[in-house]
């Protein structure tokens, strides 16, 4: 018995020693949500020592605002019997320090039935540094971004402004000289084919110009704009496409930008991929985010085929919604078609 006592001591030594050694805080609390273990990392994390945790809920390192979805999401957890998982999937999670002071951190949560009862314990760290960083590069892509976008305006209105001009002055020239040459036939030929290459060069100018960045974006806005990419898909695919969208919504940068490209690769993938009879596009502001919806009815593809979710086109749609703090789905199935759809938040959303 003696020995058995021993034992048990060691093991409870060692274990504690472990604890303390962690890198990462760790917490545990019991079914009432009173905290039961607290480390040395978890003092060093929020600034309670382990004398003022105990005892405590774990509301006490949780902001207020976060408080009832914390409570709901524990018990949904508890109640599941999964031993242990990831918090918060894809999104950042905060924590409280003593001084009031939030931070993002990383977590999961494991439970263990005890003869006590259930024991929750969540192992985290802070990730500031990280999701500092994840910030500066975020915004770096979108100062990038929008620079791009500035020289392709640039390039455009060259084109529009520019080149298409003299193409359009070169062929009133030909023009010119059709009806006042000799007739002569093999002059009139050389001069219709000229006016043939002309009108083929202006028209591809003008389509590369608009390719990079439609004028109508800037001059009239986005709804315009949308307007006009739809009408394009109908007049290249003869697919008829459907715009549902506020007409009285105004759009700053990015969002404009933003929200045009989608819908403009997303046209584009269904040109070249879907074989869609109909297409859908809808455009609303809900709340403090905007929704956008690319819809057809094709052939569509099966998400669990790696090829397609990393393609080129979804991978671009991507990552123009997290340029604009957004996030992107894309749901198909073969014989079903394909849904794109983005939840891209407003400045004020952001705030």
């Amino acid at each position: 018995m003696t020995s058995t006592l021993l034992s048990d001591a060691n093991a409870a030594q060692r274990l504690s020693g472990l604890l303390e050694s962690a890198m990462d805080a760790i917490v545990s609390c019991d079914d009432t949500q009173k905290i039961v273990l607290y480390n040395r990392a978890a003092e060093k994390t929020f600034g309670w020592s382990a004398e003022e945790a105990l005892g405590q809920t774990l509301e006490l390192l949780i902001p207020s605002r976060f408080h009832r979805l914390h409570g709901q999401q524990v018990r949904r957890f508890g109640a599941t019997g999964t031993t242990s998982r990831r918090m918060g999937d894809n999104t950042v999670l905060y924590a409280r320090r003593k001084n009031g002071d939030e931070f993002p951190i990383d977590a999961s949560i494991s439970q263990l039935n005890t003869p006590d009862g259930k024991l929750y314990t969540v192992i985290l760290r802070d990730i500031t540094e990280r999701v500092r960083a994840r910030e500066e590069l975020a915004a770096f892509a979108s100062e990038s971004a929008g620079v791009r976008e500035q020289e392709k305006s640039r390039m455009a209105r060259e084109l529009h402004d520019e080149l298409a001009q003299s193409l359009t002055a070169a062929k009133m020239d030909a023009i010119w000289l059709r009806d006042h040459l000799p007739r002569d036939a093999e002059a009139q030929s050389k001069i219709a084919t000229m006016l043939l290459m002309l009108d083929t060069c202006v028209a591809s100018v003008r389509r590369i110009a608009a390719d990079l960045r439609p004028l109508v974006l800037d001059d009239l806005g986005l709804v315009p704009a949308l307007e006009w990419v739809v009408q394009n898909f109908n007049q290249r695919t003869g697919v008829p496409c459907e715009l549902i969208v506020d007409e009285a919504l105004e759009l700053e940068e990015p969002f404009a930008t933003g929200v045009f490209r989608i819908v403009q690769e997303s046209l584009q993938n269904v040109a070249k991929h879907a074989e869609a009879r109909h297409v859908e596009v809808e455009l609303k502001a809900q709340g403090d985010y905007l929704l956008l919806r690319v819809q057809d009815d094709g052939i569509g593809f099966r998400p669990s085929d790696p090829r397609k979710p990393q393609s080129l086109g979804l991978v671009g749609l991507r990552e123009r919604a997290q340029l604009m703090r957004g996030e992107l789905r894309v749901d198909s199935s073969p014989g079903a078609g394909t849904r794109v759809e983005a939840k891209i938040p407003t400045l004020r959303a952001e705030a």
